[in-house]
């Protein structure tokens, strides 16, 4: 099991390091998944099913949605849809669908070993809550409000305003 714990965090360091030098939005995307999933499994393979499943669930899952809904937020017309049109290319699904593949074939060969590794202890929802909602409870609360801002901020990036300050059609054809 030492073996999966190795493999996973490679993974991670590998899918993190596509995230952060990538020069494409959509493609940092795709290697965050791939991250956040591997991160899961470390968590899975250290005794913690519950922490993975929460990694999967809210980040995996939650906060990648919000990402790419900011992504739509911004969308700028025509010319980015034909942009994001050659960015979905086959090719571009290479790196994380290798990397996804790799993580399915360890989490497969976990479950075929018998679960987590050797000598872990299962931490339960209660021990996790009361980490969370006790002594990490400014860092919790810190998080979410820098997650608001970043959707605020994403908002007021992508709101589209009208060029005439506001008028409605009527004003703008009777002041000129």
């Amino acid at each position: 099991m030492e073996f999966t714990f190795y493999l996973s965090g490679a993974i991670a360091v590998a899918a993190t390091l596509m995230v952060i030098t990538g020069l494409n939005a959509v493609h940092a995307l795709l290697y965050l998944i791939v991250s956040l999933l591997a991160v899961a499994i470390v968590f899975y393979v250290l005794g913690a099913p519950f922490a993975a499943a929460l990694e999967v669930i809210i980040y995996a899952g939650a906060i990648m949605v919000l990402f790419v809904f900011v992504m739509m937020m911004l969308n700028l017309g025509k010319a980015a849809a034909a942009r994001e049109q050659d960015w979905l290319t086959p090719g571009i699904w290479a790196g994380p669908a290798v990397l996804a593949s790799l993580l399915l074939a360890e989490l497969g060969y976990i479950f075929a070993q018998g679960g987590t590794a050797a000598g872990a202890v299962a931490v339960t929802a209660k021990e996790v809550g009361i980490a969370l909602f006790g002594p990490y409870l400014l860092g919790v609360e810190l998080a979410s409000l820098l997650l608001l801002a970043g959707l605020v901020g994403a908002c007021h990036l992508g709101r589209h305003e009208d060029v005439h300050h506001g008028w409605d059609e009527d004003e703008r054809h009777e002041n000129g």
